[in-house]
């Protein structure tokens, strides 16, 4: 059996800081508590009973930081970044306060965002070449885990790839998804937003 954990990233704000729109246009380092969730998910992975295939991330600083975490904790090497796991463009609304985001596109349009992946207007996502590279991922074979590392705007592509949305498609930063596909190619969610 395949497993696919797909990770993302620890904070990159302090809970005291105003929360903003941060997409691929901004590469900003882990803060502290991003720091202390990314050592949560590398020892919860070094803790499990699986041998390791791959070790992706995005090529944005915090997940690459995430992942290296990961690989120090399990001694399973990065295998480098993937492309296509890099966070979308939030256009217009990149790096702003999320006050002035939901002014903007009001609550409809992000909620259509977080349970159906429909992106507000300007955001610049590429949903089709997002949807194809996690089912050519998918559909890959062989046993073992794969751990992705990647930003909650991306994340949400593998859930739909599948046909398996959710009412929720975020995942909270430090946390996870897994998914298992069978020698048959059948996927089954196990779990969604799991933090250790």
């Amino acid at each position: 059996m395949r497993r696919i954990f797909i990770i993302r990233h620890g904070n990159t704000f302090e809970s005291s800081a105003d929360a903003r729109r941060i997409g691929a246009a901004t590469d900003i380092p882990l803060v502290a508590s991003g720091h202390a969730q990314a050592e949560r998910l590398a020892a919860w992975f070094a803790a499990q009973d699986f041998p390791i295939r791959r070790l992706h991330s995005s090529p944005l600083l915090r997940a690459r930081q995430t992942a290296a975490a990961i690989a120090a904790a399990t001694g399973h090497p990065l295998d480098g970044p993937l492309p296509w796991l890099n966070e979308i463009d939030h256009g217009p609304d990149e790096n702003q306060p999320e006050a002035q985001v939901l002014a903007r596109l009001g609550q409809q349009a992000l909620t259509a965002w977080d349970e159906q992946a429909i992106p507000p207007q300007d955001w610049k996502v590429d949903a089709e070449s997002r949807l194809t590279a996690w089912k050519n991922w998918f559909a890959q074979k062989g046993e073992g885990a794969d751990l992705l590392v990647t930003s909650n705007g991306a994340a949400r592509f593998a859930l739909l790839a599948l046909g398996l949305p959710l009412q929720n498609l975020k995942l909270r930063t430090g946390a996870f998804g897994e998914l298992a596909i069978d020698e048959t190619g059948a996927t089954q969610l196990i779990r969604w937003d799991e933090r250790p």
